[in-house]
């Protein structure tokens, strides 16, 4: 087998497990181990891997960062429209619900508000608090705390004690990315990171609300372990092995 061809194949590997082990590339290829360090350090080099102790892992794009969540609210909104169906066939009547900081739940506020349902809505964005403000079957309840301008919303220290007071039956989060290959949960933001943090814990149930795209996309800020979820809900279902991936730590993709 030229080199080449072993790169290439190297390559593959690397997107199907987000990693290669030296040794196991060494008995796979039936090439010395130093063979292989070298067939990584190429790679290295070109950008496709970081090297780790015995191997290598696929390096991933950091998510790509907007001034202002409004600049987001057009960026695939048919992809969102498909989410935030989905999640609203999930609620039921007279549930209490949280919609944190996402330009998708923008759009699950948009059909809960278009729609019958009698809920309570608790959220912390502004944006969605507008979209209820002629709605009489939603009873809203906002968090308050420091307002953000970049995310129009709140986060912080007084936004957290305020979520700290509540139990609610679904949990809708954005995220900025997903790593399946070291399970986190990302966004951009330290402040509205440590926020979903404490959404997560009033959730009974926790759905992140996200485009297919951002399994493959690395936040800088990582505010939950994937296994802190209970389901993903996407518009187009990720590749095979994300799914076998998820599947094994039951975290249902909707």
């Amino acid at each position: 087998m030229f080199a080449e061809e072993r790169l290439e194949r190297i390559i593959r590997l690397l997107n199907e497990n987000q990693k290669v082990v030296v040794k196991e590339l060494s008995k796979r290829f039936e090439v010395t181990e130093d063979c292989i360090r070298k067939d990584l350090k190429n790679l290295e080099k070109q950008g496709i891997i970081k090297r780790t102790y015995g191997g290598g892992v696929l390096r991933r794009p950091n998510a790509p960062y907007n001034d202002d969540i409004l600049s987001r609210n057009n960026i695939n909104l048919e992809g969102k429209l498909k989410i935030a169906e989905k999640a609203f066939e999930l609620i039921k009547s007279r549930e209490t619900i949280f919609l944190d900081i996402s330009s998708t739940n923008i759009l699950i506020a948009d059909k809960i508000a278009k729609g019958n349902k009698k809920l309570v809505v608790i959220t912390n964005m502004i944006d969605i608090i507008r979209t209820f403000s002629k709605c009489d079957h939603v009873e809203v309840i906002g968090t308050g705390g420091i307002f953000n301008k970049q995310v129009n919303g709140f986060v912080g220290s007084t936004t957290i004690e305020s979520i700290e007071r509540y139990k609610v039956n679904r949990a809708f989060i954005g995220s900025c990315g997903v790593n399946m290959f070291d399970k986190s949960v990302t966004t951009t933001d330290i402040e509205d990171g440590n926020t979903k943090k404490a959404i997560i814990c009033a959730g009974k149930k926790v759905y992140l609300v996200m485009e297919n795209k951002k399994f493959y996309y690395d936040g800088t800020y990582k505010f939950a372990d994937i296994n802190d979820i209970d389901a993903i809900i996407v518009d187009e279902m990720p590749d095979e092995q994300i799914c076998k991936e998820l599947e094994k730590i039951n975290v249902e993709l909707i």
